[in-house]
This record gives C-alpha cells, sequence and structure tokens, in this order.
C-alpha cells in the first residue's frame, strides 16, 4: 500500500495564480494579443488535459517549475542568457511537460522586451473608470 497526500486548495490556487501571472504580467512584455490569444487556444500553461492526478509533491513541482521560470526570465532582462540560466530553463519547460503542461518556448523569446506594452492581457494600472 502506498500514502499519497493531495495537493491542499491554496496549492492549486498558487498554481493558478502563477499561470495568471504569466498571462497578464510576462506575456505582454514579449508577445503582442494576436500572439497572446493563440496561445489561450493551444491551452500554453494550461491545467486541463494534463497528466496532474493533484498530488502535492506534483503540485510543489509545478510551483517550483513556474517560479524558477518566472525568475530565470527576469536575470536574463538584466543579465542576459547564458548557459546555465539556459539549462535550467529547459530542465523546468521538462518538469511541466512531464505534467502536461504546455510550455513551447524557448529561453531566446524572452530576451527582447516589446518596446511598447499595450494589451488587454495586461493588469490596469489602477481600477478607476472615469
Amino acid at each position: 500500500m502506498r500514502i499519497v497526500y493531495a495537493a491542499t486548495k491554496e496549492q492549486e490556487e498558487y498554481i493558478e495564480n502563477l499561470i495568471r501571472y504569466f498571462y497578464s504580467h510576462v506575456f505582454p512584455r514579449y508577445f503582442d494579443d494576436d500572439q497572446i490569444k493563440q496561445f489561450e487556444y493551444l491551452q500554453v500553461l494550461s491545467l486541463s488535459n494534463n497528466d496532474y492526478n493533484g498530488t502535492m509533491r506534483e503540485a510543489l513541482q509545478m510551483i517550483s517549475s513556474l517560479q524558477s521560470l518566472l525568475t530565470i526570465i527576469e536575470c536574463i532582462e538584466v543579465n542576459g542568457v547564458n548557459e546555465e540560466y539556459r539549462h535550467m530553463f529547459e530542465r523546468n519547460v521538462r518538469l511541466l511537460e512531464q505534467h502536461g503542461i504546455l510550455f513551447p518556448f524557448t529561453i531566446d523569446q524572452f530576451q527582447k522586451k516589446r518596446p511598447f506594452i499595450f494589451s488587454m492581457y495586461s493588469p490596469p494600472s489602477n481600477d478607476w473608470v472615469m
């Protein structure tokens, strides 16, 4: 008999928050709205249709992979791409793919930010409507 611990509701919500962060803060810096819409259609970073069984181990692996990808992307903005970043990026993409989560990007796609970010996916700068 094998005992498996289920992921907590908070862990699963945190995974969803990280995925929303990618769509609202990361993708608009590098891709235009048409491309991001295509990512949604292709179910990039989608938890539906995946091999995630809801175990705590899987949830923690997905959280750490998503956090690592965010950190690597932020680091290459400042330091550029080196082999260590490339290796860590590819390793975390593979970990996500093991759970059926599609992340079809290379580290090179995150080297150059768009000069002007105007996207329907970006969060509003304020909540006031005038």
